[in-house]
């Protein structure tokens, strides 16, 4: 997640779940928490009625915006490896092949969410970002994936993570008009 001092408008204040991290290849993931106004059904008419509300599109980050990624909690008991078109991430976390009939996957999931584009990083890249304090590194609940736009996930994601982290869920937005 973004630390409280990186500004880059493309990640400030942010969640990314890393989907793949490979040594000597990169890291590929996508932001949770920044939602667009595009209903999913506007570009993807299968899947428009089995996203997890509010039903668009969210921004997944500033690479191939064009690009769509799914994201599923599986239902309890539910493993990807026995769903087609699905690939297990981590725990009931999985991506969802977008070309797979939607009605076959959407009873084995508790949520989808799609996301337009990707946070990529290359080699070392992130690895820097990390030591120069831009991210924090914390672990992720699969609620993350489908958490409400409605909420701080940040926040929320911080002051989980118990003391001196949480803290930084106090930082406000916009230090100059504190």
């Amino acid at each position: 997640m973004a630390a409280p001092t990186l500004l880059d408008d493309n990640f400030r204040r942010t969640v990314v779940y890393v989907i793949d991290h490979r040594r000597g290849e990169g890291t590929l993931g996508v932001v949770l928490n920044r939602p667009s106004e595009v209903p999913v059904r506007d570009v993807l008419p299968a899947w428009g009625d089995h996203v997890s509300e509010p039903r668009s599109l969210f921004v997944g980050g500033p690479v191939e915006q064009k690009t769509a990624l799914c994201l599923a909690a599986l239902r309890t008991g539910q493993d990807a490896a026995g769903i087609k078109g699905v690939i297990s991430v981590r725990g009931p976390v999985a991506l969802v092949d977008l070309d797979t009939d939607p009605d076959t996957v959407a009873p084995k999931v508790r949520g989808l969410r799609v996301f337009a584009g990707y946070a990529g990083w290359n080699v070392d890249q992130l690895a820097g970002e990390i030591e120069r304090g831009d991210w924090i590194v914390v672990p992720a609940l699969p609620d993350d994936v489908l958490a409400s736009p409605d909420q701080d996930l940040w926040g929320r994601v911080l002051r989980r993570q118990g003391m001196p982290i949480a803290l930084l869920a106090t930082h406000p937005g916009e230090v100059r008009v504190n």
